[in-house]
């Protein structure tokens, strides 16, 4: 059961700001401020270098402000295994320890610090808001619930496995777009609250397929998240 667990959860949050398309994922154009041309492997470098020593105390102060993590000392590092796609995503060391993991391609990609600030305070969110253990619970309950009905009606030992994978899966993602935005709305909060323009930040969502609207679906509408990004900017500014 552990198991059917933390995978529906790690497949829900996995390459959360992911710029790799799928193939069967049009790009579809979103009007946001110019990104600006790409950079250089050095001022990328530069760029993550002074967008983490500029967020980071940011993030941890807004992390124990709100008291809603246990841990709030995170450990901001790169993703330098070969053939990474452009990503970043938020996980939890064995001691529980938030960690917030850039691949070199994401570094990369970014056009400015605008975007990797807002990149890091979306991942930050996740944390803060504390995604992963409301979707490991909401997993569990999916898995016992079609577990328990597949058992009701007869199902055997193979039938009721295959229903709790299911069930874990289905609960995990119930509410994965809703925490999508939830961590795009906080994420605005933090790189505004450390001097960058989230809206500029935002123009990354220009450059990833748009994966609409689907039912269990991941990831919100990129039109829907640039518009929570503006939203959260009119209260802040």
């Amino acid at each position: 059961m552990k198991q059917v667990i933390l995978a529906a959860v790690s497949l829900a949050l996995a390459g959360c700001v992911e710029t790799a398309p799928p193939q069967s994922a049009p790009l579809a154009p979103v009007p946001v401020a110019e990104a600006g041309a790409p950079v250089s492997p050095e001022v990328a470098a530069a760029n993550f270098v002074s967008v983490v020593r500029r967020m980071e105390p940011v993030i941890e102060q807004e992390c124990l402000a709100r008291r809603a993590a246990t841990n709030c000392d995170f450990r901001i590092v790169v993703d330098d295994r070969p053939g990474q796609p452009p990503n970043a995503y938020q996980s939890l060391d064995p001691a529980g320890r938030p960690i917030i993991a850039f691949t070199l391609p994401l570094i990369a990609e970014a056009r400015n610090t605008d975007e990797l600030a807002f990149v890091m305070g979306h991942e930050a969110a996740h944390h803060i808001n504390r995604h992963i253990p409301r979707q490991q619970q909401e997993a569990a309950t999916g898995a016992i619930l079609l577990g328990v009905l597949t058992a009701a009606t007869g199902g055997d030992a193979r039938a009721i496995e295959t229903a709790q994978d299911i069930g874990g899966t289905i609960g995990a993602r119930r509410y994965a777009k809703d925490y999508e935005l939830e961590a795009d709305a906080l994420g605005t909060v933090l790189a505004w609250e450390a001097g960058f323009d989230p809206e500029r930040g935002a123009a990354f969502f220009a450059r990833i397929p748009d994966p609409g609207n689907r039912f269990l679906g991941t990831h919100p509408p990129n039109a829907q998240r640039i518009d929570t990004v503006r939203r959260t900017l009119v209260s802040l500014r």
